[in-house]
């Protein structure tokens, strides 16, 4: 059996629909025993608070079977920066975007804008607060600290897994966890990485912790849904937007099928 390393990317926006399949390669690689070791090649600017706690827990779970190593590309915040905390060691560019170590709770009033264009809205609920957060009317006083609260719940629970999984205090990492950004180059300096390079030198990092040579990795990908291969041939003149939109689309079809 040649023993090999298993190269896997992620990139764009962190959300159910990207993890699921990336999670499910994860934990499949657990079992390949050829499989020694895993780059986790990354480069995201975050994304949903689930999905990206999902992603963290399947990056940890498998370096808890076998050694993987995080390199950060571009850009490795907020949940993405939360995946990397996963692995065994994190690599990152001198100049790789690091961080962003907080939460946030976006909250779009649009009621004066549909005043000035005369139109009503009424929405019709049962629940003191069920209206709140539907995007029409603006918080108030006592909603905003209700969710300002469920916020500081996030926000604790993040900053004591970067303090855990960087071997910090709590006290340490919340002076970090401003929601800024760092270079990668002070990132190593504060501790939230371990080393600078590139990924041919996070690579060369796993095969010494593996033995398996760095010329074995093999890149694998997660297994494209069942409709998108289908058609993804025949969806080349489309635009990419236009392309996904009517992948999704069909797949709710589908869905809505299976329902009836």
């Amino acid at each position: 059996m040649r023993e090999q390393l298993a190269h896997v990317q992620f990139r764009g926006v962190i959300r159910e629909r990207s993890v699921d399949p990336f999670a499910r390669m994860l934990r499949a690689l657990r079992e390949k025993r050829r499989v020694r070791g895993v780059l986790l090649d990354i480069s995201s600017g975050g994304g949903g608070s689930v999905p990206s706690m999902d992603l963290y827990l399947a990056v940890k779970r498998l370096d808890e079977v076998k050694p993987v190593v995080a390199s950060i590309g571009s850009i490795g915040a907020s949940g993405a920066y939360m995946a990397a905390l996963g692995a065994r060691r994190i690599f990152a560019y001198p100049d790789s975007n690091i961080g962003s170590i907080g939460v946030i709770y976006p909250h779009v009033a649009v009621k004066g804008l549909l005043d000035k264009l005369g139109i009503e809205v009424d929405l019709l609920h049962h629940g003191r607060h069920k209206d709140a957060y539907q995007g029409y009317r603006p918080l108030t006083e006592e909603e905003r600290t209700k969710q300002l609260a469920v916020a500081e719940d996030g926000y604790r629970g993040f900053v004591e897994l970067v303090a855990r999984e960087r071997r910090k205090t709590v006290e340490e990492i919340r002076p970090l966890a401003t929601g800024e950004v760092f270079s990668g180059l002070k990132a190593a300096q504060l501790g939230l990485v371990d080393a600078l390079g590139d990924r041919e030198m996070a690579l060369e990092e796993l095969a010494r912790l593996t033995g398996v040579p760095a010329g074995r990795a093999v890149r694998i990908e997660p297994h494209r849904p069942f409709l998108e291969r289908a058609l993804s041939s025949g969806l080349h003149a489309l635009g990419p937007s236009l392309r996904q939109g009517l992948v999704d689309s069909l797949e709710e079809l589908s869905f809505d099928g299976l329902l009836r």
